[in-house]
């Protein structure tokens, strides 16, 4: 049995197959100028790029927005840098948005920068939550970034994680 994502991926695959089989026909059949068979050509290989990027998301390839204001943290692997490969090192968390103080129903994987603080401290907080505390996570901008924000340059904007444990019920007194 074949996965629903997978299966909708499978299908698409073949869709676009035969859309590119039916161009190839339609370029070999027809007496259009060629820049019209090349603008179709084109388009169409459009669409797959488009594709790719749109259903990465469905596939489970982890998210590269800006993490919620506040989440439920769920898990996290630790990808180390190798300076020696030239590999930068990730970390990948999967959380469960807050929203009105409720998590929502489904969660969410992302990718940030591995940085050795955020490490430790994703890592204390797994093993909090492996002993039954459950993590809320919040994030903020972090402060140092002197001057505007409009004179700042795109991407520089670094956020500060926190973790505390989610506060018990209380139960009714009998």
């Amino acid at each position: 049995m074949i996965p629903a994502v997978s299966s909708h991926l499978l299908a698409l695959v073949i869709v676009y197959a035969l859309l590119a089989f039916l161009l190839l026909v339609l370029c070999m059949a027809t007496r259009w100028h060629w820049a019209v068979k090349a603008a179709l050509v084109l388009l169409v290989s459009g669409f797959y790029l488009y594709a790719d990027l749109t259903f990465r998301h469905l596939a489970g390839w982890p998210a590269e927005d800006e993490l919620p204001r506040k989440f439920v943290l769920l898990s996290a692997v630790f990808d180390e840098p190798s300076p020696g490969r030239g590999h930068p090192g990730a970390i990948y968390l999967w959380v469960n948005p807050m929203q009105d103080d409720q998590p929502l129903a489904m969660p969410r994987h992302f990718k940030l920068p591995y940085e050795k603080d955020l490490h430790r401290i994703l890592g204390d907080g797994l093993k909090k939550a492996r002993d039954g505390n459950t993590q809320l996570g919040e994030t903020e901008p972090r402060r140092g970034a002197g001057g505007l924000p409009w004179l700042r340059p795109a991407g520089e904007e670094k956020v500060q994680i926190k973790l505390h444990d989610v506060p018990r019920a209380q139960l009714p007194e009998k």
